[in-house]
C-alpha cells in the first residue's frame, strides 16, 4: 500500500516510528512537509502539488499537523487531500477543532463530557468577572494555541491573575482562564486513542516546583491501566472531536475525571517508552483498514 505522512520533520521520533512500522509491513511511505504543498482547484478537480509536481493518489494519509501559526495551512492541505478523495486518518475540520483549546472544550461540553470550569472573553471584558466565572484564584491562564506546556501560567492570587490577563490583553493574545485543580497534585493522564479504542495510557507527574506535567517540561511518565470509566471518557472525547488518532489529556478532580485537551498529533516517544506499547504499529494498522475501505469503494 502507498501511504503519505504530512509532517514537518521526518526525523522526529513519532514520524520515524510510523515510517519504520509501515515499511516493516511492506508499505511504501512518502513524507511530505505540508508547508511546501500548494493547492489547485480547476477543471480537473482538487489537486495537491509538492515540490512543483502533482502528487499521486495514496491509499491513506496521516496528518501530523502541529498547533501554532502554521496549523491553518496544514489543515487546508488535509482538507484538500480529502476533497480529492484521499482517506485521511484525521479529517481537516477535526484537526482544526483540536488546535483550538476553546473549541475542543466547547465540543466536549456539547457532547456532555466533563471539562474544567473555563472562561473566555474579549480583551475589554471585566477581569474580575472572568476570574470569578472559574471560581476565583488560584487560576490557570492558557494561550489558545500554546503547545507542550508553553503559554500556560498559574496565577496564585487575584492580583497575579489580573496582571497576567492585562499582559495578554495588551498584546491582543487570545487566552483561556481555567480553574486550578489543586487535588490533581501536578498529575494528569494521557490516553492514546486509535480507531476509537485506547491503546496505551500513562500518568504524567510535574517536576518539583512546577504544575505542568508535560514531558517537554520535565514531567515524568509511568504506565497506567485505566479504569473502564476512564477509558470510555477518553474514547468519547476522541469521537466527539472526530479524531481516529488522538492524545486525550484527562485530569482527576475532586468531582471526577475531566477532559483537559485533545491532541490531533500526539507524540509517541513518551508513551511508547513508558508503556512499551507499539502505538506506531496500531496507527499503521488503522491506516491499513482505511486503505482497504478505499480500495473496496473504488471497486464497487
Amino acid at each position: 500500500m502507498r501511504f503519505c505522512i504530512l509532517s514537518r520533520n521526518p526525523a522526529h521520533y513519532s514520524t520515524r516510528r510510523i515510517i519504520e512500522s509501515a515499511q516493516a509491513r511492506g508499505h511504501s511511505v512518502l513524507v511530505i512537509d505540508y508547508l511546501r504543498c500548494t493547492l489547485e482547484l480547476g477543471p480537473g478537480g482538487p489537486a495537491v502539488h509538492y515540490a512543483g509536481a502533482a502528487l499521486p493518489a495514496f491509499d491513506a494519509v496521516l496528518p501530523r499537523v502541529a498547533s501554532g501559526p502554521d496549523a491553518a495551512h496544514g489543515v487546508a492541505v488535509v482538507r484538500h487531500f480529502g476533497a480529492a478523495g484521499a482517506r485521511c486518518v484525521n479529517p481537516g475540520l477535526s484537526i482544526h477543532h483540536a488546535c483550538d483549546k476553546l473549541r475542543t472544550l466547547q465540543v466536549a461540553a456539547q457532547y456532555g463530557l466533563p471539562v474544567p470550569r473555563t472562561g473566555f472573553a474579549h480583551a475589554s471584558a471585566d477581569k474580575d468577572l472572568l476570574i470569578e466565572q472559574v471560581g476565583g484564584p488560584p487560576v490557570i491562564l492558557k494561550l489558545m494555541q500554546g503547545t507542550q506546556g508553553s503559554g500556560v501560567l498559574l496565577a496564585p492570587t487575584r492580583k497575579a491573575a489580573e496582571s497576567q490577563i492585562a499582559a495578554f490583553q495588551q498584546v491582543g493574545a487570545n487566552f483561556l482562564v481555567q480553574e486550578f485543580i489543586a487535588e490533581a497534585a501536578g498529575k494528569d493522564v494521557r490516553a492514546l486513542v486509535v480507531g476509537g479504542k485506547v491503546v496505551a495510557a500513562m500518568e504524567r507527574s510535574a517536576p518539583p516546583g512546577d504544575f505542568r506535567s508535560n514531558l517537554h517540561r520535565g514531567g515524568k511518565p509511568r504506565a497506567l491501566k485505566l479504569a473502564p470509566g476512564e477509558r470510555r471518557l477518553a474514547e468519547r472525547a476522541a469521537k466527539a472531536l472526530g479524531l481516529n488518532v488522538a492524545g486525550v489529556d484527562l485530569i482527576r478532580a475532586g468531582r471526577g475525571l475531566l477532559v483537559l485537551e485533545v491532541n490531533a498529533s500526539p507524540g509517541l516517544e513518551g508513551i511508547e517508552g513508558a508503556t512499551k506499547v507499539d502505538v506506531a504499529g496500531a496507527i499503521v494498522g488503522f491506516m491499513e483498514k482505511l486503505a482497504r475501505k478505499r480500495r473496496r469503494s473504488r471497486q464497487a
